[in-house]
């Protein structure tokens, strides 16, 4: 199989969920599903984007992935430099620690993110000295290197972060989480707190950075503009369950899924003679620990019918690996996007 056909990341049947607990005995009395048995997969050298509403479980699924927070169940399959395919959950901490060097996280705050009393040389350098992947002055050449990658000047590496700008802060963050040479970056929202002018000079850097490196992305966001742009793939997650998974083109231009459908009806279109469509939803998004029975997105789906509300619909491959979770997925024509 050619090289970038290869499955770099495979998830299956992924769940996190959070015990809510009560009383003196903090006695166990629900859970909220944040992510709901997620299935996906990422090919080596590709970008799968990631988008739904805020709330929906996309971070914590990211952090899952990595374990960052331990997953309930599922399994996370991830393919190593040496052609080892690895399940993430049953690894022992030592073994998580190796495989770190190769599944990196660029995170949503860049001010948040990076520690405030260290410098720049410390916090790239940081991850060289905890694998011990380089010591001495061998630290120094590679902070400056990776500086120099991300278009920062190598002369900042001895200040702190506040001493520069949201943007200057995120491509910290991307250095950082170049340092150790990853195949895997999972980036958390990493320009939704930047200006849209900053927001398109970071986007074209992890573009360029992606070529460079032959890097993979899980690309995390709301904007689902900026997802189009980079992504290859798009998967739509809504109340911690995938809704919908295609190709970037395919996915916007012919949506099967309601919920993408809507999603993609509140994307600004720039030509001044297209008249938008907006299709509002009606009501709230639903408790993830009260979610609703059948289809968790058919209190809010124009579409929905009565078997909606009995039976869950599975995440089926409706041709081409784009994959619907929709009774209906095949009796619909719905309405996408042609151009940003």
């Amino acid at each position: 199989m050619d090289k970038q056909n290869e499955i770099l990341l495979e998830v299956k049947n992924l769940k996190k969920y959070f015990p809510i607990t009560r009383g003196v005995f903090r006695r166990v009395v629900g859970y909220v599903k944040a992510v709901d048995r997620v299935d996906l997969f990422i090919r080596q050298g590709k970008t799968l984007g990631l988008v739904g509403e805020s709330g929906c479980g996309k971070t914590t699924l990211g952090r899952s992935i990595l374990r960052l927070i331990e997953p309930t169940d599922g399994e996370v399959w991830f393919k190593t430099g040496k052609g080892k395919k690895l399940d993430i959950t049953k690894l022992e901490d030592r073994e998580i620690k190796s495989l770190r060097r190769e599944m990196r996280m660029i995170f949503q705050d860049p001010y948040g993110s990076l520690n405030p009393r260290m410098t720049v040389m410390d916090i790239v350098g940081e991850p060289l000295i905890i694998h011990k992947v380089a010591q001495g002055k061998e630290i120094e050449d590679r902070v400056r290197t990776l500086l120099k990658i991300v278009g920062l000047n190598p002369r900042y590496m001895r200040r702190y972060p506040h001493e520069f700008s949201g943007g200057q802060r995120q491509r910290i963050g991307i250095a950082r989480a170049l340092a150790l040479n990853p195949r895997l970056v999972i980036a958390d929202e990493p320009v939704s707190a930047l200006d849209v002018s900053v927001q398109a000079q970071v986007i074209n850097l992890l573009e360029d950075l992606q070529v460079q490196f032959n890097l993979t992305y899980l690309f995390i966001a709301h904007d689902l503009s900026v997802v189009y742009h980079i992504s290859n793939r798009i998967a739509v997650m809504y109340v911690g369950k995938i809704m919908e998974v295609g190709e970037a083109e395919e996915v916007y231009q012919g949506p099967r899924h309601p919920y993408t459908e809507a999603l993609i009806s509140a994307v600004p279109v720039i030509d001044p003679d297209v008249k938008p469509e907006r299709i509002l939803l009606q009501g709230d998004v639903p408790n993830p620990a009260n979610a609703p029975s059948g289809c968790t997105f058919h209190p809010r789906c124009r579409y929905a019918k009565k078997i909606c509300s009995q039976e869950e619909p599975p995440l089926e491959d409706i041709g081409d690996e784009h994959y619907v979770a929709c009774h209906f997925a095949d009796d619909f024509s719905l309405k996408g996007i042609r151009q940003f």
